[in-house]
């Protein structure tokens, strides 16, 4: 496996960066300080704990340790570790979120997580026709 800061995350926004905007790379990031948009790649993106981002991001693997606000979307994984406070609705392959992770949204996970799912016909679960009403003229079992 390549080594954390090395070849996975050839991308970095320091701590003293400070984002806006629309953002793509082709490999990994290690977001530091700030970004605020759309982030979109098919690599690795990785939010360290002291940084902060409000975005909508697609992308193979996502992990955060820092502050996140947003829809998340990773054709991998997405790791929400101890420290992460995250808002937003996520979709994924698999989810790993470590005790003690903040998180607030809507969750879509496993293999079809990336994919809609039909809606035709009724579902094999659901009941049919009308539901049958208690006898109001049958004695009660006492208590």
């Amino acid at each position: 496996m390549a080594e954390a800061g090395g070849q996975e995350f050839p991308t970095i926004l320091g701590p003293d960066a400070n984002f806006k905007g629309e953002l793509s790379f082709e490999k990994g990031m290690r977001l530091m300080g700030r970004f605020e948009g759309k982030l979109n790649t098919p690599g690795r993106l990785h939010v360290a704990r002291e940084a902060k981002m409000a975005a909508d991001v697609e992308a193979g693997a996502i992990i955060v340790e820092g502050e996140v606000s947003g829809n998340l979307s990773a054709n991998d994984r997405i790791e929400l570790k101890q420290t992460a406070r995250y808002e937003g609705d996520l979709r994924a392959s698999k989810l790993v979120v470590d005790e003690g992770a903040v998180f607030n949204g809507h969750v879509s996970v496993g293999p079809d997580g990336q994919a809609k799912r039909p809606q035709s016909g009724p579902q094999p679960h659901q009941q049919q026709g009308p539901q049958p009403r208690p006898n109001p003229q049958q004695p009660q079992a006492a208590k």
